[in-house]
């Protein structure tokens, strides 16, 4: 935790958003960032601004790492905090519960966005329509703690522009 709070207010004062820390064999620490106008695009340069920055920070504040890694979190974007939840609702994804319902832990469906309690609560429940084996469109309710991972169902048009 004290990782996160460190990572994200740098990457706050650089103005970029934190999406995640992981950590990998052999001591790699890949960080995942986004502009917070979620419009805009990371390029390179952003993520060679980052590393930079916390090549210096990281030693200082006494967290280890071997490798840094700093990315932008792709199509397939992860989907972590309550707020991404409720940001992401209407959009597809695939989720993953830490414990099966029945006999599923997989689903992939439509985020419906918080449905109770407030959303920084832990008892904030949020909602996702599916369709079932069945073929009946059924929703699941959740909290974030039952959720192991969330992903967005990436969204690609081969279409292209028109001269």
């Amino acid at each position: 935790m004290k990782d996160q709070r460190i990572i994200s207010a740098e990457l706050e004062n650089l103005g970029y958003v934190l999406v995640d820390i992981e950590r990998e064999a052999g001591g790699l620490l890949r960080v995942t960032i986004e502009n917070p106008d979620y419009d805009r695009l990371i390029s390179v340069q952003d993520c060679e601004k980052v590393s930079h920055q916390l090549s210096y920070t990281l030693p200082v504040e006494n967290i280890p790492f071997e490798r840094l890694e700093i990315s932008s979190p792709g199509l397939d974007r992860p989907v972590k905090s309550a707020a991404d939840f409720e940001r992401f609702a209407g959009m597809e994804v695939d989720l993953k519960l830490r414990v099966a319902i029945g006999d599923r832990k997989k689903f992939r469906g439509v985020l419906q966005g918080l449905l109770s309690g407030e959303i920084d609560s832990p008892d904030a429940k949020f909602g996702l329509l599916f369709e079932g084996a069945d073929g009946i469109e059924s929703q699941l309710e959740f909290s974030l703690a039952e959720v192991d991972k969330t992903r967005l169902v990436p969204v690609i048009d081969f279409k292209g522009r028109k001269s």
